[in-house]
């Protein structure tokens, strides 16, 4: 049986913590570029504020809409009216801290109790609501948070101002994609109970590999807008296209209607611009490798294009640390990848049961119980 812990409850406290500090602080760095009359970067950071908001939003609503089918209309009309001004975020963080509070700290419940007695249920609506917003964070960090730290990024870099609100900005950043990043994926493990416990370990790893990939691929996309906004804005909008048309291909089964499921996709491509997803649990290993393959020819390029046909703002950029932090990071997070993919991945535990390696994230539906969203979310 799943268990919602403690240290999960603690977890999702200060998952609510970081959320609500981050909206302060993208309010107040958008306000200080406005008054420092720097309109564009005000305008954007507000923009992906509200158009991951908007997406968020409705993602929440239908899945409030496919869980209260047959209930009363009053309730949806309701829920709908707290989505529309924003706000259905802080219902499920609401449900969240209610069942969390019980499964962990009022619930004692026997290994071998059904999952229809009250503990495990109570157990159950704790680990659902969660691994709902988990899914949601996940969007709203690849729509919001990482274009926010590139544009932070690119702005030290272009203006070489040394404010307290940047890097306050940057970190927070930071600290979004690393929480985000880790609960997406302590819930993932908890929707596969034929596999052990996400320990510290591996969630360190995890983490690092994340977060280092991430990080040098936003530096090198800095250093591509360093050289033209334009081939910047190119290059991003083609990896999309790439994204999308591979979610296309995969024949993704995510949500009950055809629209919602085109704009899974759309959001998919998003996240796969900045680092990779295996969305239909099947075997990832060749496409992992072509997708940091390609991340690592994309960043020599960019590295030998400043080298030798920008030689002249080499010095105005810092040029050499730059690189170094790019590369060190790329390094680096390909190196946690493979140990996390090693000895850390539900697979890796699979193989000495002689499960199939068919699948990355989900267990084969004869062998499991039924894990509700998550089934046919972006796995890894």
């Amino acid at each position: 049986m799943m268990k919602f812990t403690k240290q999960n409850f603690i977890f999702l406290v200060g998952g609510i913590i970081v959320y609500v500090v981050d909206i302060g602080v993208d309010f107040w760095v958008a306000s200080k570029y406005f008054y420092q009359g720097q309109y564009y970067w005000s305008v954007s950071i507000l923009c992906f504020r509200g158009l991951s908001s908007f997406i968020t939003q409705i993602f929440s609503y239908e899945w409030f809409k496919n869980d209260c089918e047959g209930a009363d209309s009053g309730v949806l009309k309701w829920i709908f009216l707290v989505h529309l001004f924003q706000c259905g975020i802080f219902i499920r963080y609401w449900f969240a801290l209610k069942y969390g509070c019980q499964a962990a700290f009022k619930q004692n419940s026997s290994r071998d109790a059904s999952e229809t007695d009250p503990p495990n249920f109570i157990q159950k609506q704790a680990i659902d609501v969660v691994t709902d917003i988990n899914m949601l964070r996940i969007f709203k960090t690849f729509l919001e948070t990482t274009p926010q730290l590139f544009i932070q990024i690119y702005i030290l870099m272009e203006y070489g101002k040394n404010n307290f609100y940047e890097y306050a900005a940057i970190v927070m950043s930071f600290c979004g994609i690393s929480i985000s990043t880790v609960d997406y994926q302590i819930s993932l493990r908890k929707s596969l109970p034929d596999k052990d416990e996400f320990r510290v370990l591996p969630k360190l790893v995890y983490l690092f590999y994340k977060l280092l990939t991430i990080t040098s691929w936003i530096l090198s996309i800095s250093l591509v807008t360093q050289l033209s906004v334009k081939i910047s804005v190119v290059l991003l909008i083609f990896l999309w296209i790439c994204g999308f048309a591979w979610t296309l291909k995969q024949h993704t089964t995510f949500c009950k209607s055809k629209k919602m499921e085109y704009l899974y996709r759309t959001v998919v491509g998003v996240i796969l611009i900045f680092t990779f997803f295996n969305i239909k649990g099947r075997k990832t290993k060749f496409c992992i490798f072509i997708y940091y393959a390609t991340h690592t020819v994309v960043t020599v390029g960019i590295l030998f294009v400043y080298v030798f046909w920008k030689p002249s703002i080499i010095e105005e950029i810092h040029f050499i640390s730059l690189s170094i932090s790019t590369i060190l990071s790329l390094v680096l997070g390909i190196l946690f990848l493979v140990v996390y993919y090693t000895c850390f991945h539900p697979t890796a535990y699979c193989r000495l049961q002689a499960c199939s390696d068919e699948v990355d994230g989900e267990a084969r539906q004869k062998d499991r119980v039924e894990i509700g969203r998550f089934q046919n979310f972006i796995m890894q």
